[in-house]
């Protein structure tokens, strides 16, 4: 199994040292990248693909909250950690859908424990039980007819009874079907998601449309946040607390 990788930003040294040597003592763990500043993090986000960021709240050139806006337009699927001395953004944190936040000083334990966390996230070794009290799958009408994707190369038409997932994906709209295929748009997710069926498709989250006959099932994910799995793809969505209470209802 190859290493996760990890990515630090933050414009104190000291702090880059202490939490590059917790991650090099860390089996399985990869440091890619150190990051001065908030522009330099989502350049090199963009540059190396890690699977972690490690950000501080207030940074030059772009604050923590700012770049993760960024990283997940590119990447909603990047681990998002913030470490900063400030607890007083840990709301602003949360509404970018941080994994933790971590409060300087912190102990060494409390970092392993997180990036443990992240680990199985990142590489389940078996399926998760789903959230309790969830409600009983009760099927959707089938949204009917086509849509039209506008991209680079033209237009494609796909039935939307196909449609599993929409999502953003590298500053694009991506739309992944039941039979294994994947469309890039120039369509915002906003844009696309006024053209489905509100009966059928929901949107979990900021980044994501989810067809609501394919849910799989739905697992913890940081503080604020879940994962849902999807039939007929292998890609993962997520569901913020606000959405997953709201999915209970309609499907109470």
């Amino acid at each position: 199994m190859e290493n996760i990788r990890v990515l630090i930003a933050d414009d104190n040294e000291a702090m880059r040292v202490i939490e590059r040597k917790m991650i090099e003592k860390l089996e399985g763990f990869e440091l890619v990248g150190e990051a001065r500043d908030g522009l330099e993090c989502v350049e090199l986000v963009e540059k190396l693909r890690p699977q972690i960021v490690f950000l501080d709240v207030e940074m030059p050139g772009k604050t923590g909250v700012e770049a993760a806006r960024v990283i997940q337009d590119m990447d909603p699927t990047i681990i998002l950690i913030f470490a900063t001395a400030h607890d007083q953004y840990m709301g602003d944190a949360f509404e970018v859908y941080a994994f933790d936040y971590l409060v300087k000083p912190f102990k060494v334990s409390r970092v392993i424990q997180t990036l443990e966390r992240a680990r199985d996230r990142l590489h389940p070794e078996r399926d998760e039980a789903p959230l309790p009290h969830t409600a009983t799958p009760k099927t959707i009408d089938k949204a009917n007819g086509r849509m039209m994707l506008h991209h680079r190369d033209g237009v494609t038409f796909i039935q939307m009874q196909d449609i599993v997932l929409v999502q953003r994906e590298d500053r694009a709209t991506v739309i992944y079907t039941a039979g294994g295929d994947r469309y890039v748009t120039s369509d915002s997710l906003a844009e696309t998601e006024a053209r489905l069926d509100p009966a059928v498709f929901f949107r979990s989250h900021k980044s994501y449309i989810i067809n609501l006959n394919h849910i799989s099932n739905i697992t913890p994910y940081g503080r604020w946040t879940y994962v849902v799995r999807l039939t007929g793809i292998t890609q993962d969505a997520l569901i913020t607390h606000e959405k997953y209470e709201e999915l209970e209802k309609m499907f109470s």
